[in-house]
């Protein structure tokens, strides 16, 4: 049975929708009142799934609404639609050029709908993001403090910093209670914890950016954190393997904490000194223990899991 996909290109104030490639169309404000209509005009059409395109956050009004209307919605990765259309040969770009293309790469690529995130999962999101945020800002003002002799400069650097301290522990408590009242997150970072250098902060960014965690394979899960080498082989040329695309935000926290870990745990220390022993890169061994960790963490979540589903 043909499935009917409506594409969906969405701005800051407003979206185009188009049913298929080159069906029906709908240009709306990016409101309430445009979500109503989109909900209406994809039950008009029959439509099985809405999918758009990721857009730095404009989106995610729009595809929260519609799964609240019952619209199954997907939200797409833009440089993988942009290559697509170049690959089909269509070169043009307008908003209803786009929301056809984003229409015909769903009915070509299967793609699955993804319910959006709980209201307890988009708060820690944007606990955790902001508290990234604030702890970059105080390392920032603490790099520039260190040039400066000027006494007024370095009050006016002292009170900043002490309002960052002061909101950055603010934040560290409310991130701990959200945490704490939930029964799967308190489990995970009671588990994640028993690893020697995971700490709080690791925890909290792992369940806010990472919350597949133990939901899926090792492999799927080094994919979807820019963990996993490609391969560049091509006749007889072996390529060097790379890494690439992912969440780059977890896997940031995961390079930093897995050197930590083998600092503090014997088999991480063990592997570490393996691969160096192979001769491997530094960058290749500062992969392969971020990789090593997150299988790790992975691996227990998966076991919480089952725990917590074995008691229910």
């Amino acid at each position: 049975m043909t499935k009917i996909f409506c594409g969906v290109d969405v701005s800051s104030d407003s979206f185009e929708a188009r049913i298929g490639q080159q069906g029906a169309a709908l240009r709306a404000a990016n409101s309430v009142q445009g979500a109503e209509q989109l909900a209406a005009f994809c039950r008009q059409h029959d439509v099985d799934l809405l999918v758009m395109e990721a857009t730095g956050g404009y989106e995610r009004f729009l595809f929260t609404a519609l799964w609240a209307a019952g619209v199954a919605c997907a939200i797409a990765n833009p440089c993988a639609v942009r290559r697509f259309a170049e690959a089909m040969g269509v070169l043009e770009k307008t908003d209803r050029i786009d929301a056809g293309i984003i229409a015909w790469y769903a009915q070509v690529k299967p793609i699955a709908a993804q319910e959006p995130a709980s209201a307890n999962q988009q708060r820690l999101r944007a606990l955790v993001t902001r508290l990234r945020q604030l702890t970059a800002m105080k390392v920032a003002q603490s790099n520039q403090r260190r040039l400066l002799k000027e006494a007024t400069v370095l009050a006016s650097i002292d009170e900043i910093i002490a309002v960052l301290r002061r909101q950055i522990r603010q934040l560290e408590a409310a991130i701990g209670d959200l945490i704490g009242a939930d029964r799967l997150w308190s489990k995970l970072d009671e588990t994640f914890r028993s690893i020697k250098g995971v700490a709080d902060r690791t925890v909290a960014n792992v369940m806010a950016v990472f919350p597949e965690v133990g939901t899926v394979s090792n492999k799927a899960a080094a994919k979807l954190v820019g963990l996993a080498p490609f391969a560049r082989d091509s006749g007889k040329h072996n390529g060097k393997r790379t890494v690439r695309g992912g969440r780059s935000a977890i896997r940031a926290i995961l390079f930093t904490v897995a050197e930590v870990v083998r600092r503090h745990d014997p088999e991480f220390a063990d592997f570490h000194r393996r691969l160096i022993e192979a001769g491997k890169p530094k960058k290749v061994v500062r992969i392969a223990l971020a990789r090593k960790l997150l299988v790790k963490l992975n691996a227990k979540a998966r076991d919480v899991r089952k725990q917590l589903a074995l008691a229910t």
